[in-house]
């Protein structure tokens, strides 16, 4: 049986909203169906741009068109789990923007709502779905570099001073670690597992009141370790690297990776690039698609279980700093 088509709307219209658009003309068995925004000007706009049918001037107005199998939450963290409920209660099937909520208190209350309810949700983790990432698991999982005993992933760049800017402000979920940090945690969630025996880390905190860089160091059963850094006011490499006993791998710009080498004994075994034409949030859109077609209520790429494990983990990081948000 091959695989339905999906009817897909867009709650939010910012730049991560109009990428995911721009992909879902690669993605397989879709269709750009409405727009949901705050204001009818910003959805009409956003819907001549990338071709989506229906524009709506209210994220309700989205939630309630019959004819959409799924949405897309777009919108800044702190809203999250308002606009993932509306869309639930509507009925719909979720893909959420990372990070999927500000804290672990309000994942495990929109995880619940959707199991009762028996709909699909998922956190939008796209590097999950790259084929390079995926190469990596295949290289791993067949013993190429032996038992994986260290991971080092980083993730910053230098961002304009704005105050007001969303990753500056506490009152909009600002920081480094919800924004960035999300990419490293989950990478080395991907090689060990979600249940280090001990996590050490530090931060700076600016003058806003978020953190604008940190370093974390997870200790795992048998000497693994994962060293994880994220900065918004510095630029670091963007690398990741995974270490074993008898290999290494190295993944540039591992977040949106598009190739990923093989070391043996120093040497250049394989290099596997991608060739892909668009930006990588396709091979999510087409996971939605195919768990969707299978009557599958979460990936087991991006279990709800491991989203949360990994929100429980940044929220004991966050607590290490004192770092608290005036709404939590």
């Amino acid at each position: 049986m091959g695989e339905r088509v999906i009817k897909w709307g867009i709650l939010g219209t910012g730049l991560i909203a109009s990428a995911f658009a721009k992909d879902l003309a690669f993605a397989k068995n879709t269709e750009k169906t409405a727009v949901g925004s705050r204001t009818k000007e910003s959805a009409a706009e956003f819907a001549e741009e990338h071709g989506v049918s229906r524009a709506y001037g209210s994220y309700e107005e989205l939630v309630q068109d019959s004819d959409v199998d799924a949405i897309y939450v777009a919108t800044p963290h702190p809203f999250h789990m308002e606009n993932v409920l509306a869309c639930l209660r509507a009925g719909k099937a979720v893909l959420c923007e990372k990070p999927f909520t500000i804290n672990s208190g309000e994942l495990e209350e929109i995880i619940q709502f959707a199991r009762d309810q028996k709909l699909f949700l998922m956190e939008a983790m796209w590097t999950r779905f790259l084929p390079s990432i995926v190469k990596v698991r295949e290289w791993i999982d067949s013993g190429e570099i032996g038992e994986v005993l260290l991971v080092k992933a980083d993730f910053g760049y230098r961002a304009q001073w704005d105050p007001e800017w969303r990753l500056l402000n506490p009152a909009l979920g600002g920081g480094a670690l919800l924004d960035v940090g999300i990419y490293p945690v989950t990478f080395a969630s991907m090689i060990f597992g979600t249940n280090p025996e001990k996590i050490q880390s530090t931060a700076h905190i600016g003058e806003t009141g978020v953190d604008e860089q940190f370093s974390i160091l997870m200790s795992y059963p048998s000497g693994k370790t994962a060293t994880l850094n994220g900065a918004f006011r510095v630029d670091l490499n963007n690398e990741a690297y995974i270490h074993g006993t008898e290999g290494s791998i190295r993944i540039p710009s591992f977040f949106s990776a598009r190739s990923a080498t093989l070391y043996k004994d120093g040497e250049e075994v394989e290099t596997f690039n991608d060739d892909r034409q668009c930006a990588g949030y396709a091979f999510e859109i087409e996971e939605v698609g195919r768990c969707l077609s299978q009557g599958l209520l979460e990936s087991p790429v991006v279990p709800l279980d491991e989203s949360l494990a990994i929100m429980k983990l940044m929220d004991e990081i966050r607590g290490q700093w004192g770092l608290k948000y005036p709404f939590e």
